[in-house]
């Protein structure tokens, strides 16, 4: 083992600099998952898309309860794990490792799961893409103004890089370091650790970004806090921290096996076929007694509930398969030596996910009413990104009054206008890509004209 497991947490958090002589019965960890839960920043991922547009009679997963159960895959992730450090290296620990590994690492997971999401913009990936195409599309008036590493940032817009600034940022007239999460939990969530100019198709921890250039000096120090590999300094480049293949494996067993759900409640996929995929995904897992599942699955008649009975008994297969891939890979993981997803792992090895994967392409995220919101939220993140960003570049002696309406609109905690543009620019971003989908609706309708009246 030469990476020392004793280096790869850290309790220091953004924005403070002193040790803190206030005692809490609570850790370090379990205070990173409250205030995650506390913040306004996760509130509002309840009225953010996660697949389907949000239906007032049928319950489906929005962006919030999507985090919720994804936090609660990844503790039972992190607490075999911790558990399995713990056991197997306890003579490379020291007795507060394994403390850490016994008792903490499943908290941290649980919170880098908990707001993972939480830089996703409305509207979820189509959000992404309007704000990315905005930049593209005004390239020709807009790119000078600006670095190439800050046009990078502009142009491969990243929920994920969004999602280290949301969490660490000094917005204005707010606490220093954002919500102050130590850098355990942050480095967790860092899928991608790398500056948007190293962005590259087809090498993992390359495929997008993993923060801003505004975050570049804090994500730094993070990362050396947290013993990640550096693998080029210019462009910045790290490898993937140990700990985010945890967090990435219980991403992807929820939203592949939940959406699946959500799919039959709605009556988008029919009953039948949703338990055959998922009865075949636990036969060809091979973790449950198929025997069992059937015989306990006979005694169910609702049909939502026997779909609901099965998307467990997945989701647990899935879990335990990713944990067995982990732990047998554990030094490549952490000598920076491993690069494919569990998930992808798993898929290769099972015929009946390779189904559900191709099924839910085909009938699930290509339905109509999917492509219809994507097709709205990318259309009213556009116009509200025109809306702003075009004026805040404007010298604030020389605006037009329209330009100056606009302004007006802008709530003073995004307000960078003594900023440089760079710094202007991302404060509207801050603005638009923290809209929840509802807002982002209304606003957009009212300074098109479409709805007229007062709103307080």
């Amino acid at each position: 083992m030469s990476i020392d497991l004793n280096k790869l947490y850290s309790d220091k958090r953004t924005g403070v600099n002193s040790v803190s002589t206030y005692s809490d019965p609570r850790t370090e960890y379990q205070r990173d998952f409250d205030r995650i839960i506390f913040s306004s920043s996760f509130r509002r991922l309840q009225n953010k898309t996660q697949v389907f547009p949000l239906p007032g009679s049928v319950f489906v997963h929005n962006r919030l309860t999507h985090s919720l159960e994804v936090a609660s895959v990844g503790r039972s992730i992190g607490t075999l794990v911790g558990d399995f450090i713990y056991k197997n290296y306890a003579n490379d620990l020291n007795e507060t490792s394994k403390s850490f590994y016994q008792h903490s690492l499943y908290n941290v997971i649980s919170s880098a799961c908990l707001c993972h999401d939480i830089g996703n913009p409305a509207f979820g990936h189509s959000g992404e893409d309007a704000i990315a195409s905005f930049f593209q599309k005004n390239e020709s008036t807009l790119k000078d103004r600006f670095t190439e590493n800050e046009w990078n940032d502009f142009i491969n817009f990243e929920g994920n890089a969004n999602a280290i600034r949301i969490l660490t940022q000094h917005q204005n007239g707010k606490s220093d370091g954002g919500l102050r999460l130590t850098y355990s939990t942050l480095s967790s969530i860092a899928k991608y650790p790398c500056e948007s100019i190293a962005k590259k198709k087809g090498i993992i921890h390359r495929k997008k970004f993993g923060f801003f250039q505004s975050e570049k000096s804090t994500f730094e120090d993070i990362a050396s806090n947290t013993s990640m590999i550096l693998e080029q300094a210019n462009p910045l480049i790290y490898l993937r921290h140990p700990f985010v293949w945890l967090v990435e494996a219980a991403d992807d067993i929820c939203y592949n096996i939940i959406d699946l759900e959500d799919a039959q409640r709605l009556g988008i996929i029919d009953h039948k076929t949703c338990i055959d995929l998922l009865l075949n995904l636990i036969v060809d897992i091979g973790i449950d007694n198929i025997e069992n599942v059937k015989i306990n699955l006979s005694k169910i008649t609702d049909k939502n509930d026997s779909v609901s009975y099965l998307r467990a008994k997945a989701i647990n297969s899935l879990t335990t398969k990713s944990i067995e891939i982990y732990t047998s890979n554990f030094e490549a993981i952490v000598n920076g030596g491993y690069s494919i997803p569990m998930y992808d792992v798993i898929t290769k090895d099972s015929v009946a996910l390779q189904k559900i994967i191709e099924f839910s392409k085909k009938y699930i995220y290509n339905h109509r009413s999917v492509i219809e919101i994507e097709n709205a939220g990318f259309n009213v993140m556009y116009e509200l990104l025109s809306h702003f960003i075009l004026p805040i570049l404007v010298d604030k002696h020389i605006r037009t009054k329209s330009e100056d309406k606009a302004i007006l609109l802008i709530p003073a905690q995004f307000l960078y206008e003594d900023g440089n543009d760079y710094q202007k620019v991302l404060g509207i971003l801050d603005y638009v890509s923290g809209m929840t989908d509802n807002y982002a609706i209304d606003l957009y309708r009212r300074i098109k004209g479409i709805e007229i009246g007062m709103k307080i």
